[in-house]
């Protein structure tokens, strides 16, 4: 069998791990180990995040619905309960984004509820 000499692809795994840490500070942007291990770390930390961020935005869409039903004198929990009962299919994004941006179309919304 002939020889495979593998340089060619070691070459362009390493340029394709440090096109990767570009940016990144010290070491972590040019040292081939600790690139690595930047990238390693990285993916980890963004696929937790992805996941967190659901739940952040959900909590932020909450206050905004809460801040929102203060104002036309009702709190958060009973806001949800009448639209559980009512079976309106708004969700709390939309709610939210009414209660902040459209707070007259918010109103109409919680009128129809009681």
């Amino acid at each position: 069998m002939t020889r495979v000499k593998k340089g060619v692809h070691a070459l362009k795994r390493r340029r394709s791990i440090l096109k990767q840490t570009k940016g990144y500070r010290h070491g972590r942007k040019s040292k081939e180990r600790q690139a690595k291990e930047a990238i390693l770390h990285a993916g980890a930390y963004a696929y937790e995040h992805r996941r967190d961020k659901k739940s952040h935005n959900r909590k932020l869409w909450n206050i905004k619905i809460n801040a929102g039903a203060r104002e036309f004198g009702t709190s958060y929990s009973k806001l949800i309960d009448s639209l559980n009962k009512k079976k309106v299919l708004l969700d709390r994004k939309i709610l939210a984004d009414l209660a902040e941006h459209h707070a007259d179309t918010f109103g109409r919304v919680l009128k129809q509820l009681q």
